[in-house]
């Protein structure tokens, strides 16, 4: 979702010099550079329906053209695929295509909202202290009180508010034994 709309299909799949303007270098895009491993694809469900098409031919024959080739390139790439949607719902509305959904509902996840799992709570805001701790400095003790607070908020932006307010009270014990 975080890509441009016009650049989506290159960074996907790859494009060729000379493909569109401003492509001075051929590029290999990510399905290519994932060969052999694996590609997330976050917010699958923000993707254009035309844009969905050519997704699943590349995971259906498990190859991509890059734009500006006529050459199928293979590639052997797991993808992990998540939605902020419900998929399901998407695809009975008609936003996102059944047939897609089916190719990447092989191993079905489904998270509850950190709201309605407080017993994450400490553990995350812990490991999100140690990952935005700069390595020169001690990390901060995070403080019963804190870790309360933490636990009646409702998050809904999920870990990635928690992330944000982590960080922030980082900043502010800054040089504190604890927040």
């Amino acid at each position: 979702a975080a890509m441009p709309e016009s650049m989506r299909e290159a960074l996907l799949f790859g494009h060729q010099k000379g493909a569109f303007t401003g492509a001075t270098q051929s590029g290999e895009g990510f399905f290519r550079a994932a060969d052999g491993g694996t590609l997330l694809l976050d917010e699958i469900g923000e993707m254009p329906l035309a844009l969905q098409a050519k997704l699943l031919r590349a995971l259906q024959e498990s190859e991509v053209v890059p734009i500006g080739s006529t050459r199928p390139v293979k590639v052997d790439v797991r993808v992990i695929a998540c939605a902020n949607r419900d998929l399901p719902t998407e695809v009975a509305e008609g936003r996102f295509r059944a047939d897609l959904f089916y190719r990447l509902n092989v191993f079905p996840l489904a998270l509850r909202p950190l709201r309605d799992r407080a017993e994450d709570i400490a553990p995350l805001a812990f490991a999100l202290a140690l990952r935005h701790t700069p390595m020169s400095r001690a990390v901060p003790w995070i403080s019963d009180g804190a870790l309360a607070m933490l636990r009646l908020h409702a998050w809904p932006g999920n870990v990635r508010e928690l992330e944000n307010v982590m960080r922030r009270a980082l900043l502010l014990a800054e040089g504190s034994e604890a927040i």
